[in-house]
């Protein structure tokens, strides 16, 4: 067993070791979200990864994602995560997909679980189906941008959640579409003010912490119930 997951296995044994390399996880968005989830799991030793996203790495990105580097711009976010994913562990099998997810996108995959780091409302309600006609269990982000304080990030069903205004809309258009509730990664923390209504302004040390706790979820999903 390679000794780059020795500190892990003494955690969750030679069996939850088993369970995560045999493991398959989607993760859909490779933003700033999506890339720390991604960072997590391959360093925790999921065996089998699937990336989902259809954009180019620009210097923007630079602050708050972990795949943006000078050296990385312009190149597809799906490749840096795939070379980033094998350099951490080159035993990891990694499926990467250029696609941006929608209601007509069809996938030839099966995974075991999904985290859901997409920006676009119509694309996550998309996944959300995607997933429960295919009975995957799931995990969603809701809005990270606007935030500075990770005291305030959380765990809860999507019915349950407060203050985000991303997560209000979900909730709406989950009851219009009649969906099971589901758990997702939110923060009460009221969001900053804003002079760009297109662009918000967001930190690492916040959505980072997002990506980490999805990536934590799935984990335990796997270690627990597969």
């Amino acid at each position: 067993m390679s000794d780059r997951l020795h500190r892990t296995r003494l955690l969750f044994g030679d069996t939850g070791i088993e369970k995560l390399q045999k493991a398959t996880v989607m993760v859909v968005g490779c933003g700033a979200v999506g890339s720390f989830a991604i960072e997590a799991l391959a360093r925790t030793g999921v065996g089998n990864i699937i990336i989902v996203d259809s954009d180019a790495i620009e210097e923007s990105n630079i602050n708050r994602q972990i795949f943006a580097t000078d050296a990385t711009i312009g190149k597809a976010k799906v490749d840096v995560a795939s070379a980033r994913i094998h350099d951490i562990n080159p035993d990891t099998h990694v499926t990467a997909i250029k696609a941006f997810f929608d209601d007509a996108t069809e996938l030839n995959v099966t995974p075991d679980f999904v985290i859901d780091a997409i920006d676009t409302v119509p694309s996550k309600i998309a996944l959300y189906k995607w997933c429960l006609a295919r009975n995957v269990p799931f995990i969603s982000s809701m809005g990270a941008a606007r935030k500075t304080n990770p005291r305030y990030i959380k765990i809860a069903k999507i019915s349950k959640t407060t203050v985000c205004p991303l997560a209000a809309k979900i909730r709406k258009l989950v009851r219009a579409e009649n969906l099971p509730d589901f758990d997702v990664v939110y923060s009460t923390e009221p969001a900053t003010p804003t002079d760009d209504a297109r662009v918000f302004g967001s930190i690492i040390t916040v959505t980072g912490t997002f990506g980490l706790m999805a990536a934590n979820y799935a984990i335990w999903h796997i270690i627990n119930d597969m």
